[in-house]
């Protein structure tokens, strides 16, 4: 099987939509420090490119988590590979994903998250599946709903590839 990727969101389409998503947050926590809560890799092209836009002070730390492996679907099971470093008690957290899926990794990440006594928790995203959803969740900044197909590039992977692409795309797979 050969993987393609499809081409779905233009670089330029996505470095807009950041910058669209800075102008409402730095509306939203003007006056406030945010901490910026990443969860890894995905996330990582995400955040560094929002927080260029911030105007207000920003911390920032990261976690990971996996529940996809290697494969294309989730493997239902989450795994807490890193925790943040930092203290959110009383801090502003801005809790930031590369995309929400079912929703599970989600819920998961932010009863544990809540527990430790933020002052404030939002969600933002640069991908959406929201048809797919099978957890409650509530996104306050979200770049892109998508359509539900395996979305690669900047940041999302397929086994560990494709993150680089500075777009994104859809894997599909071509028999040879």
């Amino acid at each position: 099987m050969k993987e393609i990727i499809v081409k779905r969101i233009e670089e330029q389409e996505i470095m807009d939509r950041i910058c669209e998503l800075a102008e409402e947050i730095n509306r939203d926590y003007e006056g406030k420090t945010v901490h910026l809560a990443c969860v890894l890799k995905g996330g990582v092209y995400f955040v560094c490119e929002l927080s260029k836009h911030l105007t207000m002070p920003v911390t920032i730390d990261f976690m990971s988590l996996s529940s996809y492996g290697d494969g294309m679907t989730s493997q239902g099971v989450i795994t807490l590979n890193q925790d943040l470093t930092q203290n959110i008690a009383g801090k502003h957290v801005l809790l930031v994903e590369d995309i929400i899926d079912s929703g599970r990794t989600l819920f998961y990440v932010k009863n544990m998250l809540n527990k430790r006594d933020p002052a404030s928790m939002e969600v933002c995203t640069l991908l959406d599946k929201k048809a797919n959803h099978e957890a409650d969740v509530e996104l306050r900044y979200v770049g892109f709903e998508i359509d539900n197909y395996f979305a690669v590039g900047f940041g999302l992977d397929y086994a560990q590839k494709y993150r680089n692409l500075p777009y994104i795309g859809e894997l599909q797979f071509k028999e040879d």
